[in-house]
C-alpha cells in the first residue's frame, strides 16, 4: 500500500462523462481549434465505459445539441425516433382519464433516445477533438492547494475489505488541473464535500429529489407505436405522494417504461420499486407488456429542486456543471438539454479564463448562465414542483394557474424542504400490501438487478458507509421499520436476525448507484462513496 501515485497534468479535468461533462469537453476543444490557444482536457468516468452508468427516460430536447454540434444528423448521432404524439393521463385503480397535455410536456421536435448511447456518441466526438477520456477510473478525492481545488485523485484498485492490497492492487492516480469541472450527476459524492467546504448551499433552498426506476421492453408489434410518448399521474400512488409514470415507444418494437416517486414521500412502508411493478398491471396498459420481454432494468435518483435550489456554482479552482448542480426542469421532465448547456457555458468561461491567465474564481460562468435560456427556463418553472407539497389536487390546480395565467412570472417563489425529514414513524402510518410478482409483467429485485449487469468485486471495501453502526437498529428499525429495505430498488439493505438480535446487512455488490439511500436516510447516516472504478451497473442502452 506504499506504492506512490502517478500524477498527470491537464489544463482542465472534468469529473464525469455524462451529458454535461462531455459537452464541456467538446466545447473546450472547439474553442481551442477556433481561437488557437491549446488547452489539454481530460474526462474521468467511474463506469466501465462511457454510458455504463447513464440512465434516463429519455426524451431529448435537442436545443443544446443543435448549438454544440449543429451537424449531428450528418455525423450519425443516435437520435432515430422523433416524437409523433403525446398523451397525459390520470390513472385511478380501474380507469385512465385523458387530461390536456401541459405545454411544458409537449414534445414536438423532440426525440426518444437512449441517453447512454448518446453519451457514447458524444464521447467519440470528444476524443476525435483531442479530449482524453478515462473510463473505469472513479474520482474518489478532491485535491487541494491551500483553499484551492487543484484536481482529483482516483481510488486505489484491488484493496480488500481489511484495507490490505490484493493480488491485482494498483494505486490510484492524481490528476492535477488549472480548473476542475465537477459533472458527477445527481448527488455527486465529491460534490457533497465541496458543498460543505465552500458553503455552496448557504443561500440556496434544500435540493429535492425523486427516484426513477426504468425498464426496457421488447413488445409485440401489434401494441407498438413508434414515437408515442405517454405519461401518467395518480394510481398506484395516493394523492399525497408526488410521482408518475412514463412509456416511450422507441424504434425496433422497444418500449422504455418507468416510474418516478418524489423522495419527500411520508409513509415508510412505501416501496417505489413495488409501486412500479404494481403500475404495470393497470388494466389500461398491461396489454403492452403481456406478450413482451423485459430486456433491461435500472434506477437513478434525479434532482427536482429547480431554480431555487441551485447552489453557488464556482469556488477556487473549479465549478459545478450538470445535475450535480441541479439543472433538471421537473415540469418538463427533461434535464439533458440544460445539463449540456451548463457544461458548454462553463467551457466557454473556462477557455477565456485560462487563455488570459485570469486569477480568482470562474465567476464569468455563473454570470453567463444567468443570461442564458437555461436560467429563464428554470425560473419560469420554479413553482410547479413545490406546489405539490400539499398533495396532487392542490398541485394540479396551482400548476394550471401558474402555467396558463401567471406564465411562471408569479411575484413569489415557493420553498423546498429536505426529503430526509419527511418520513413519518410507522406508528403514524398504515402498512402497504404489495402483490407478489408474477414473473411475466412484474418481477422481484434480484432478477431486476441481474438485468442491470451490476458487478462489484466482492473483496473491495464497502462503498455504502454508516457513520454510526447502531443507528439502523436503534432508530431506523425501531421507529421506521427499516425503510432502507424498501426505498432501495436493488435489495442492498436487509434486516436479518442473528441470535435473536436484528442486524442490518449491506449487500453492496447489488448497488446500482442510484444514490437514493444517501438522500432518503432519515438521520443522514448512510454515506455513498465511489467504489473501485468500473464497479456498478453496465447499462447497454438505457
Amino acid at each position: 500500500m506504499t506504492q506512490a501515485r502517478d500524477s498527470l497534468e491537464y489544463d482542465v479535468v472534468i469529473v464525469g462523462a455524462g451529458p454535461s461533462g462531455l459537452a464541456a469537453g467538446i466545447r473546450l476543444r472547439q474553442l481551442c481549434m477556433e481561437k488557437g490557444h491549446d488547452l489539454s482536457v481530460c474526462i474521468l468516468e467511474k463506469g466501465s465505459e462511457v454510458g455504463a452508468h447513464i440512465l434516463s427516460g429519455a426524451v431529448l430536447q435537442p436545443t443544446a445539441l443543435n448549438e454544440l454540434l449543429p451537424n449531428w444528423q450528418e455525423d450519425g448521432a443516435p437520435l432515430n425516433c422523433p416524437v409523433t404524439k403525446d398523451k397525459f393521463v390520470m390513472l385511478t385503480k380501474n380507469s385512465a382519464i385523458t387530461l390536456p397535455t401541459p405545454p411544458q410536456m409537449i414534445n414536438h421536435g423532440n426525440y426518444i433516445i437512449s441517453l447512454g448511447n448518446l453519451c457514447r456518441w458524444l464521447a467519440q466526438q470528444a476524443e476525435a477533438m483531442g479530449v482524453d477520456i478515462f473510463p473505469g477510473y472513479a474520482a474518489s478525492e478532491v485535491l487541494y492547494d491551500g483553499n484551492r481545488v487543484m484536481g482529483v485523485a482516483t481510488g486505489d484498485m484491488g484493496v480488500g475489505k481489511d484495507g490490505q492490497a490484493t493480488a491485482n492492487y494498483a494505486p490510484g492516480a492524481e490528476l492535477h488541473a488549472r480548473l476542475t469541472l465537477f459533472a458527477e450527476g445527481c448527488r455527486g459524492s465529491l460534490t457533497k464535500t465541496l458543498y460543505e467546504r465552500y458553503e455552496l448551499r448557504k443561500d440556496a433552498q434544500p435540493q429535492t429529489f425523486g427516484i426513477g426506476i426504468k425498464e426496457l421492453w421488447e413488445v409485440d408489434s401489434s401494441v407498438h407505436d413508434e414515437g408515442y410518448v405517454w405519461h401518467s399521474i395518480g394510481w398506484p400512488l395516493d394523492s399525497s405522494t408526488y410521482g408518475g409514470s412514463f412509456m416511450y415507444h422507441l424504434e425496433n418494437n422497444q418500449v422504455a417504461t418507468g416510474f418516478v416517486v418524489g423522495l419527500d414521500y411520508a409513509n415508510p412502508y412505501l416501496s417505489p420499486f413495488e409501486e412500479f411493478q404494481r403500475f404495470k398491471h393497470h388494466r389500461s396498459i398491461k396489454n403492452i407488456f403481456e406478450n413482451g420481454r423485459r430486456i433491461a432494468y435500472g434506477a437513478r435518483a434525479l434532482v427536482e429542486g429547480g431554480f431555487q435550489a441551485i447552489p453557488k456554482l464556482t469556488f477556487p479552482g473549479g465549478a459545478l456543471i450538470g445535475d450535480c448542480a441541479g439543472f433538471l426542469n421537473t415540469p418538463k421532465i427533461k434535464g439533458t438539454h440544460t445539463a449540456m448547456k451548463s457544461g458548454m457555458t462553463a467551457a466557454e468561461a473556462a477557455y477565456e479564463h485560462l487563455a488570459s491567465d485570469a486569477q480568482g474564481e470562474l465567476t464569468a460562468y455563473s454570470e453567463a448562465l444567468k443570461s442564458s435560456w437555461l436560467w429563464k427556463e428554470l425560473y419560469l418553472a420554479r413553482n410547479i414542483r413545490p406546489s405539490f407539497k400539499n398533495g396532487m389536487w392542490a398541485g394540479l390546480l396551482y400548476s394550471g394557474l401558474d402555467t396558463y395565467l401567471l406564465r411562471g412570472r408569479a411575484p413569489w417563489t415557493f420553498r423546498h424542504h429536505d426529503d430526509h425529514k419527511s418520513l413519518k414513524k410507522v406508528s403514524e402510518c398504515n402498512p402497504i400490501e404489495y402483490p407478489k410478482p408474477d414473473g411475466a409483467i412484474s418481477f422481484d429485485r434480484n432478477s431486476s438487478v441481474y438485468l442491470s449487469n451490476t458487478n462489484h468485486e466482492e473483496n473491495q471495501p464497502v462503498h455504502l458507509r454508516l457513520k454510526d453502526e447502531s443507528v439502523p437498529i436503534s432508530v431506523n428499525l425501531k421507529d421506521y421499520d427499516a425503510p432502507e429495505q424498501r426505498y432501495c430498488p436493488a435489495g442492498v439493505y436487509e434486516i436479518v436476525t442473528e441470535s435473536d438480535s436484528p442486524k442490518l446487512v449491506i449487500n453492496a455488490q447489488n448497488c446500482v448507484h442510484c444514490k437514493t439511500c444517501d438522500i432518503k436516510d432519515m438521520t443522514q447516516n448512510i454515506n455513498w462513496v465511489v467504489p473501485e472504478g468500473g464497479g456498478g451497473p453496465n447499462y447497454p442502452n438505457m
